[in-house]
């Protein structure tokens, strides 16, 4: 049997560390970012009425799109999602992606990636439609043109407005704020036409806007933005959030009457990895009234 020597060990360690790298290095950069995970829940909402218990919502975030990278978790979302029949699709917002440097509203080359990415968009099938509000990156890009790409495809954007779907003579509002960080966000105004007492979702793309939202009568808000930190370490968690995603950076979260969900979203930035936090894509069903 050969001897074990400290320098053969401290040899063998090495390796070990080098090659233990080396797969978790491959893991997020080839594998885990282009396979999206599909996340399954079920929201019970006091005042969903019952006409519209039961409703398939799925929710995208934080495409990102780009030619090389995200369009592959994308094109495979599409693939995920139309075989659930869903009854709504809600994307909560950076369809595209700028720099650092990039100044809002100055047309932004970054806004024509819009285009192929609702020509995969605009593949997913949806009762209802789908409905989107911006993010970040949109709005540092052009929010304007992003829109209307959008809507040409068939998407509705919504920028501080909303919009009622009706169900067997029972109502449910859909509302989109403008980003909070680099566009031109108005509560108020989003809220406005929403009956006080009838139940509303609202797009908000940063999750931590919900300490504002919970003080209005809004029953759940969809949110974005985080990325979950793209990478996250057992016990320690996300190393890096963005600004107003520190609170609820991922899941699930009760703020009063208002529920909250932060979807991690399907893309990257800065750098296209991600590790022991996979794209995703999320199907709630609602149910009305409060859980057994």
């Amino acid at each position: 049997m050969p001897v074990l020597t400290r320098r053969s060990f401290l040899k063998a360690g090495s390796f070990a560390a080098v090659a233990g790298l080396g797969v978790i290095g491959g893991d997020s950069f080839l594998w885990e970012p282009n396979h999206p995970k599909l996340l399954q829940r079920e929201l019970w909402l006091e005042r969903l009425p019952g006409a519209w218990d039961g409703l398939r919502v799925v929710q995208l975030s934080d495409i990102h799109y780009d030619p090389h990278f995200s369009v592959v978790p994308l094109r495979k979302a599409v693939d995920i999602i139309n075989p659930l029949n869903p009854d709504l699709v809600l994307i909560t917002g950076d369809f595209v992606t700028t720099s650092a440097f990039s100044h809002p509203r100055h047309g932004h080359p970054a806004a024509a990636e819009a285009e192929p990415c609702s020509v995969l968009l605009q593949q997913i099938k949806s009762r209802l439609g789908i409905f989107a509000s911006l993010g970040n990156h949109d709005a540092s890009a052009d929010p304007v043109r992003i829109s209307e790409i959008l809507s040409a495809r068939g998407i509705t954007v919504l920028r501080n407005g909303s919009q009622v779907l009706e169900e067997q003579g029972s109502r449910l509002w859909l509302a989109g704020i403008d980003d909070i960080l680099d566009g031109d966000p108005d509560l108020d105004k989003t809220l406005e036409k929403i009956p006080h007492d009838e139940c509303a979702i609202l797009m908000a793309h940063e999750p931590d806007f919900a300490l504002q939202v919970a003080k209005k009568p809004v029953d759940l808000q969809l949110s974005g933005h985080s990325h979950g930190g793209q990478v996250r370490f057992p016990l320690v968690g996300a190393v890096v959030l963005p600004h107003l995603a520190h609170r609820f950076p991922m899941g699930l979260y009760k703020l009063g009457n208002l529920t909250l969900y932060t979807n991690i979203g399907l893309g990257t930035i800065n750098l296209p990895i991600r590790w022991n936090c996979p794209p995703e894509i999320t199907l709630f069903t609602l149910r009305s009234g409060k859980p057994a």
